[in-house]
């Protein structure tokens, strides 16, 4: 339930620069202004209700700024504390939901100047009668262009779509659609302890099997490609898979038979 502010918990402008003027020598100063100006903290805290937030914790923030509205005041620019603290703490609780909107953390330059140009965006589109270049942004917005390319892109940082959420007519997810099996994983452990044996073998035999295997390229295209025979290509494969499935056969690493 929203807290109304009580008028007569505010203090007296001459009670509260009185207060100010103690704080260099008396540290309770400061306390005594914190806890005379709670209920206006607790009050701006209520503004910002029903949004998500617990309300305990929106207290404590606009307690954060006035706290920063204690420290920073200068009783002799003629302002009242009130007006200056109640200024603090709505930035400080503004600030606060800013930050918190965007689904990813984005340094805050970015994020006023995506809020800058989304500001700009309907009336320049208006006045060109089309869309604006980032150069027409920057130029309106007093930006390079590397800044405004920046900061559109973070821009998408601003929400984000659950990996869950049906994006398909037929029900599926982004996150069903993310990877999968890859056959060439289960011979990764293979092909490592394979690599000694493979590394005696002779370039030409070598590069067959690397054409075989790797390129998955026919005995004849083989043929051509290395200069020799179908015959030699297919005699030359037996031979080093049958040297490779000696080395690895009595040290048990994989199963290469039916592989190779």
């Amino acid at each position: 339930m929203p807290v109304v502010l009580d008028e007569a918990a505010v203090a007296d402008d001459a009670v509260v620069l009185s207060w100010f003027a103690d704080m260099g020598q008396d540290p309770a100063a400061r306390e005594r202004i914190a806890l005379r100006y709670q209920p206006l903290a607790t009050y701006l805290a209520s503004r910002f209700a029903g949004r998500g937030e617990v309300f305990d914790d929106l207290v404590q923030i606009a307690n954060v700024g006035l706290i920063a509205a204690i420290d920073r005041f200068d009783v002799d620019r003629g302002v009242r504390f009130s007006t200056y603290a109640a200024a603090t703490m709505l930035g400080e609780l503004k600030r606060h939901f800013r930050d918190r909107r965007w689904s990813l953390r984005v340094p805050r330059r970015l994020q006023e100047a995506a809020l800058r140009i989304t500001q700009a965006l309907p009336g320049l589109t208006q006045s060109l009668g089309r869309s604006p270049s980032v150069g027409e942004l920057g130029r309106a917005l007093e930006l390079s262009e590397d800044e405004v390319v920046e900061a559109l892109e973070a821009s998408y940082a601003y929400t984000a779509s659950s990996l869950d959420a049906p994006v398909r007519e037929d029900g599926s997810t982004p996150m069903q659609a993310l990877g999968g099996d890859d056959a060439r994983f289960e011979t990764t452990e293979m092909w490592a302890a394979l690599a000694p044996s493979i590394r005696s073998l002779s370039e030409r035999n070598r590069r067959v099997l690397f054409l075989r295997f790797f390129r998955g390229m026919k005995q004849t295209e083989i043929a051509e490609e290395v200069g020799v025979s179908q015959m030699q290509v297919s005699r030359i494969l037996s031979q080093s898979l049958e040297r490779l499935r000696a080395s690895v056969r009595d040290e048990g690493v994989v199963d290469v038979e039916g592989r190779l």
